[in-house]
């Protein structure tokens, strides 16, 4: 029995927490904040999250709360038209083996901390900021901002897309700042039309915004986002904005989205961040996870389930001896990097190809999606929907047969150049 540090204490820290210790090592979670709590609101989860999350053993809470929608719709926000839409119905679920669902973030999170309080080789401490590490060896030193230096078998970095921990591994400084802000609200169901209550997550790509819309929390809480690439240069995280700001911001959105738009009332704002796909995530016995080692913009609505998959994943090679910690986190990495990156770099495709694009290019998009039957969609999604959990290096890069050659649903899935990886 080995004991491993994890340094964050979101839904990556948790997850992997859990992940290591149903093998039977002792973990310690290290939150920065007073309290173990998350923020945010609405959340999609894929088939391959469920998977993860089942064998994490919380796959059923989840469930309990989530809203299992009816299809994926991608509308044309200037003529009203549906561009493309994915059934999520028996032939999905039987393909992927698990549905297509959304929850609140703290629906996802309740259950994974409340799994974490619940095991006795899980220990969670509040107040406690990692601010380095020093790897010894046979033993790596978790450094806290207080003074305070814990010896463990293994680091693990899941404090986020701004990881004390990786800023020491990599040296790569500040994340990418995508230019696009985003403005969230929740709605009480009551309070949306019921010509408006859709069972479905629907975005309305208009040229240079988005606003996507589904229902959370049971049902009773729709959630609203609503995106613009403005070009933005400072991040900004969950700050308050007025309601007239966010009309104002956006006066030419009429139809639909614009009643929408309409029923939001207290908005918060984000500027969007991400990093380039990189090759190395392990330092000895130091290793990242989650968004600490390949954090995405949105738009594949990935994040949180690739973070699910990689605690499986982690979990499973660290069922080794103590002496071979450091060979399993590289291993780790070999073996999750291919998939995850592919995923950094749809998320951004999709966002300037399918979801942004004006004039011409719009065009262009509604040309390569106007053939889609349903087979092609559930093609182009199945590399990253079914579910990777084995702890072998792929190949391929995930590709999955049904998605090669010059199919419709492999420019669908984001093909495209890599970015230079360090």
């Amino acid at each position: 029995m080995s004991n491993f540090v994890i340094a964050g204490g979101g839904i990556s820290g948790l997850a992997a927490a859990l992940g290591i210790a149903r093998h039977g090592h002792r973990v310690d979670v290290l939150e920065r904040n007073g309290a173990f709590a998350e923020l945010g609101a609405g959340i999609q989860l894929a088939p391959n999250a469920f998977a993860a999350l089942d064998r994490l053993g919380v796959g059923a809470d989840v469930r309990s709360t989530a809203v299992h929608i009816d299809d994926l719709r991608l509308m044309d926000a200037l003529s009203g038209s549906v561009l493309a839409a994915l059934p999520l119905g028996a032939e999905y679920r039987k393909r992927f083996g698990n549905p297509y669902a959304v929850v609140h973030r703290g629906d996802l999170y309740a259950p994974l901390l409340r799994a974490c309080r619940e095991h006795p080789g899980i220990r969670l401490r509040a107040d406690s900021t990692v601010a380095g590490f020093e790897n010894a060896g046979a033993s790596v030193h978790c450094l806290l901002a207080s003074g305070e230096r814990i010896e463990a078998d293994g680091l693990i970095g899941a404090d986020g897309i701004r990881s004390a921990v990786r800023r020491q591994l990599l040296g790569d400084g500040d994340p990418r700042v995508s230019g696009h802000t985003i403005h969230r609200a929740v709605v009480p169901m009551e309070s949306v039309p019921r010509a408006l209550r859709w069972n479905s997550v629907t975005l309305w790509a208009g040229p240079g915004w988005h606003l996507v819309h589904y229902p959370i929390a049971g049902g009773t809480t729709l959630n609203l986002a609503i995106v613009r690439d403005d070009g933005a240069t400072t991040a900004v995280s969950g700050l308050p904005v007025r309601r007239e700001h966010v009309l104002e911001s956006y006066a030419e959105v009429r139809g639909t989205p614009r009643d929408l738009l309409e029923l939001g009332r207290d908005w918060r704002t984000w500027v969007l961040c991400d990093r380039d796909p990189v090759r190395r995530w392990a330092e000895g016995r130091t290793v990242l996870i989650g968004d600490a080692a390949h954090p995405m913009l949105q738009y594949a609505a990935q994040g949180a389930c690739l973070a699910l998959e990689d605690a499986v994943v982690l979990g499973d090679l660290l069922d080794c001896a103590t002496e071979e910690v450091a060979g399993r986190f590289a291993r780790f990495t070999a073996v999750r990097r291919e998939r995850t990156g592919r995923a950094q770099d749809t998320a951004r495709w999709m966002g300037e190809a399918l979801y942004h694009p004006a004039g011409e290019a719009a065009e262009a998009r509604n040309s390569l999606l106007a053939p889609l039957t349903t087979p092609d969609l559930l093609d182009a999604v199945a590399w990253l929907h079914t579910a990777r959990m084995d702890t072998s290096p792929e190949r391929d890069g995930g590709a999955e047969a049904g998605a090669s050659g010059d199919r419709p649903g492999q420019a669908v899935s984001g093909g495209g150049s890599r970015p230079r990886r360090t």
